[in-house]
C-alpha cells in the first residue's frame, strides 16, 4: 500500500499556503468490507432491480387506514303464534260489555284506558260514559273543557276550580242541563264561549263570577231553566237582566242575591220576576227596595 507522506504544516505567520489529499484505492474498498463480514451494494441500483425487502425498510411507513364502523340493522324477527290464552280474551269481548265495564270506572281510570288501543279510545268517548262530569277543584288547561263538553255532557260540576279557555274545536250545541261553576276562576270571554253552546240548561249556578251582558243574554237562550243561582255577580245591564227574566218564564228558583245591583237593577228584578218562582232571594238590597219604593217584598 503506497502512502504520500504530507508535507510539514507552516507556521500561521508564513505566507506558504499548501494542500494536503488523502489518497486511497478504491478497489480495496470491497476487500476491507468483506473481511469484516459486510456485504456492498453496488452504486446506482435500479429501483425496478432493488429487492422489495430493501424497498419496505427503506420507504416510509405506509398510512393506517381508519377502519369505518360497521353499519348495524336491526331485523325484525317474525311473531311467533301465540297459544290461545285460557279464558276471554278482551278484544272477543263486544262494545255494549266494553262500554258496561267501563261505566264503572273513574274520569282518571277511564282517559287511561283510552290510551290502551284504537278501539278502547273510541269506546272510551262514547256519550254514555260522559252523561256527568265532576271536576270540582280542578285545575283545567286550555282545551280541556273543549274537548269534554262535547262528548254528551249533561251534568258538568266546575266549583271553586281553575278553567282555562275551552277552546271548542265545533260550533255544534252541548247537551249540558245541569251546570254549576260557581266560585271558579274564568275569563269572561270564556265563559260567554261556553253559554253560546248551551241551551237546554235547566239548573245553573254562577255564583261570586263576573259577568257581562251578553252572557246574561246567552242565559235567556235557555227557557227551560228551573234554578238559578246568581248570587253575588255583577257586571251586567238591567236591559240584560230583564230580558233573560222574561225569557226564563220557568224559574222556580232565583238567586240574585249580593249582585253589584243599583236601584235601577233592584227595580226591574222585582218588576219582572217570573210568576212561577216559588223561591226568591234578594238579600243585601234592603236599601235599594225601600228606595225604591217595593216595601211589599220585605213582607
Amino acid at each position: 500500500m503506497q502512502r504520500r507522506h504530507l508535507q510539514e504544516i507552516p507556521d500561521s505567520g508564513s505566507n506558504v499556503t499548501t494542500s494536503f489529499t488523502w489518497a486511497w484505492d478504491p478497489s480495496k474498498t470491497s476487500e476491507l468490507l468483506l473481511g469484516m463480514g459486510v456485504s456492498v451494494l453496488q452504486d446506482k441500483l435500479a429501483n425496478e432491480n432493488t429487492p422489495q425487502e430493501l424497498l419496505v425498510c427503506v420507504s416510509p411507513p405506509p398510512k393506517r387506514q381508519k377502519v369505518k364502523d360497521k353499519e348495524f340493522v336491526i331485523a325484525r324477527r317474525p311473531r311467533l303464534p301465540r297459544e290461545a290464552a285460557p279464558g276471554v280474551s278482551w278484544d272477543t269481548l263486544p262494545d255494549e260489555l266494553l262500554l258496561g265495564i267501563f261505566s264503572y270506572l273513574s274520569l282518571v281510570d277511564l282517559l287511561k284506558v283510552s290510551q290502551v288501543c284504537r278501539r278502547w279510545n273510541q269506546l272510551s268517548m262514547d256519550e254514555s260514559l260522559w252523561k256527568s262530569l265532576d271536576l270540582a277543584g280542578k285545575n283545567l288547561l286550555p282545551g280541556v273543557i273543549g274537548q269534554l263538553l262535547p262528548l254528551g255532557v249533561t251534568a258538568f260540576r266546575c266549583p271553586r276550580s281553575c278553567i282555562g279557555n275551552p277552546l271548542f274545536k265545533t260550533s255544534r250545541l252541548l247537551h249540558v242541563q245541569h251546570m254549576d261553576l260557581s266560585s271558579s276562576t274564568i275569563q269572561v270571554g270564556d265563559l260567554q264561549s261556553i253559554l253560546d253552546r248551551c241551551q237546554s240548561l235547566q239548573n245553573l249556578s254562577l255564583e261570586g263570577l263576573k259577568l257581562s251582558s251578553d252572557i246574561v243574554r246567552k242565559i235567556a237562550q235557555n227557557p227551560s231553566l228551573i234554578r238559578l243561582n246568581l248570587s253575588g255577580c255583577s257586571g251586567f245591564s238591567t236591559e240584560s237582566l230583564e230580558a233573560m227574566l222574561d225569557s226564563c218564564s220557568r224559574l222556580e228558583e232565583l238567586n240574585l242575591a249580593w249582585c253589584d245591583f243599583t236601584v235601577d237593577h233592584v227595580r226591574t228584578a222585582v218588576s219582572h220576576i217570573p210568576s212561577a218562582v216559588a223561591q226568591l232571594n234578594l238579600s243585601g238590597y234592603r236599601q235599594n227596595l225601600l228606595m225604591s219604593g217595593e216595601k211589599h217584598i220585605l213582607a
